[in-house]
């Protein structure tokens, strides 16, 4: 009984940070829509606001899946075709460390989450604090690759220090993002300079993208059981 209090507590701190996030939404806005738990509450009572009280936003969105939930409660969707930058994207993270250097794309959607962020004015973060951290690396760095080059770049990641592994479903059959690509998800490195591990890993022919989201972040909305707190860049 006490492991469902403690997932409903978790659910709890996760809204409020939804909601907090919720009220950094303007009419007339062009918003992306990040994924994730958190992210996910979100575009519900983003979802409900404009189906119900004629809230008027666009959006674009780092996901198929969040697309899709969006377009369910009437969400008008863009693309960059018609909009060039977002005024604001709301997004979860992985792991989250000073600085707000983030790790990104545990659930295999990095390469679009990274996209919008790149467009947008404001990208805020929404988490818990399980997700905060002192240095990132104990989740596993999600890395991108052209399936061609999965075992060069494996090479070249066990190269600076990283175990990486192929992402799998639990059938055993192999991980594809939206984008046709493989995801090496790394583990086995605590990074005390993750700028420099950025630069390597962009410098590696074979990888599309990767997890580390660093000076990206204006800011984060972190629930906690004292109350919400706000870090900003």
């Amino acid at each position: 009984m006490p492991m469902q209090n403690h997932a409903n507590d978790h659910t709890g701190m996760k809204l409020r940070a939804a909601e907090r996030a919720l009220e950094l939404v303007e009419p007339g806005m062009t918003l992306g829509l990040g994924s994730g738990s958190t992210a996910t509450i979100w575009i519900k009572l983003l979802g409900e606001k404009v189906r119900n009280h004629g809230l008027k936003i666009q959006a674009i969105a780092s996901s198929d899946d969040s697309e899709a939930l969006g377009k369910s409660y009437g969400i008008p969707f863009v693309t960059f075709e018609a909009v060039r930058s977002l005024d604001l994207t709301v997004d979860g993270a992985d792991e989250i460390a000073p600085g707000l250097a983030l790790i990104k794309g545990g659930g295999g959607k990095l390469l679009r989450e990274k996209i919008v962020a790149s467009a947008s004015k404001r990208f805020v973060i929404v988490a818990d604090d399980s997700k905060v951290v002192a240095k990132l690396g104990r989740f596993p760095l999600p890395v991108e690759v052209i399936p061609m080059s999965a075992p060069l770049v494996t090479e070249e990641l066990k190269k600076i220090g990283f175990a990486p592994k192929t992402r799998v479903h639990q059938d055993g059959t192999r991980y594809i993002t939206d984008e046709g690509n493989l995801i090496l998800d790394c583990t086995g490195l605590l990074m005390d300079n993750p700028v420099e591990i950025a630069h390597k890993l962009d410098s590696i022919v074979g990888v599309v993208e990767h997890g580390l989201f660093l000076k990206m972040a204006t800011s984060a909305i972190i629930a906690s059981e004292q109350g919400i707190i706000e870090r900003s860049s």
